[in-house]
C-alpha cells in the first residue's frame, strides 16, 4: 500500500506542475463548454495510458539507447505543440475584439477537441521518461506483474480525476466571466505557451 500511496503522491505533485496537458484543458474549459473540456480531458489520459503502458514496457531505455530515435519525437510534438500555439495566435490577431465574446480561435467539435487532447499529451516524448523515471525508482524485480498494472491503472485514473478537477474549476461562471473580459489576453498567453513548449521539445538538446 505505501507503494502505492508513494507513487500516487509523486504523480500528483507531477500533474500540478504547468505543462501543455495543463494549460490545454484550462484553456478549453474557460472558452468553451464543460462537456468539450471533459472530451479534451479523456484525450490527455488516453495519452497518459499509452505512455505509462509504454514505461512499463520499457520503451524509455529504448529511447536512451537510440538517442535519434527520441530526438525524432521530441521534434515531432515540439512541431505540433508549435502549430497548435501559432493556430492560437493567428485566431487571436485576427479574431475582432469584440466585448463580451470569446475568442473563436479553437472551435471544434467534441472529438476533434478529444484528438487534440490526446497528440497535446503524445507530442511530449518526455512523459515516457518520467513514467520511466518514477517506475524504475520505485519498482523492483520484487513488485509482480499485478502490483505494476495495478500502478499503470491508478496513474491513469489519477490523471483523469485531476484534470476533471481542471476543467471543472475553469469552468465555473466566474471563471468564464473573467476570461469574457480578457479573452485576447488569455487566448494569446495560451498561444504563446504552446509555442514556447513546443520550440522547448525541438531546440532541447540531450542530457548526457
Amino acid at each position: 500500500m505505501s507503494l502505492f500511496l508513494t507513487i500516487a503522491v509523486v504523480h500528483l505533485v507531477a500533474l500540478m506542475s504547468p505543462g501543455p496537458d495543463f494549460f490545454f484543458v484550462s484553456q478549453t474549459a474557460v472558452s468553451r463548454a464543460r462537456r468539450q473540456a471533459l472530451f479534451g480531458v479523456v484525450g490527455i489520459t488516453l495519452g497518459v495510458l499509452v505512455w505509462s503502458a509504454l514505461a512499463l514496457a520499457g520503451l524509455q531505455l529504448l529511447l536512451q539507447r537510440l538517442a535519434w530515435l527520441e530526438r525524432l519525437i521530441s521534434v515531432a510534438g515540439g512541431l505540433y505543440l508549435a502549430w497548435m500555439g501559432l493556430k492560437m495566435l493567428r485566431g487571436v490577431l485576427r479574431a475582432p475584439a469584440v466585448a463580451g465574446e470569446p475568442q473563436q480561435a479553437l472551435q471544434q467539435s467534441d472529438w476533434a477537441t478529444l484528438r487534440a487532447g490526446l497528440l497535446t499529451n503524445l507530442s511530449n516524448p518526455k512523459v515516457v521518461i518520467y513514467f520511466g523515471s518514477v517506475f524504475s525508482a520505485f519498482l523492483g524485480d520484487g513488485v509482480g506483474a499485478a502490483a505494476r498494472w495495478g500502478l499503470w491503472s491508478m496513474v491513469v485514473i489519477e490523471t483523469l480525476l485531476w484534470f476533471t478537477l481542471v476543467a471543472g474549476v475553469f469552468a465555473l461562471p466566474a471563471m468564464r466571466r473573467g476570461y469574457l473580459r480578457l479573452s485576447r489576453w488569455i487566448d494569446g498567453l495560451a498561444g504563446a505557451v504552446f509555442v514556447a513548449f513546443g520550440l522547448h521539445l525541438i531546440f532541447a538538446r540531450r542530457a548526457g
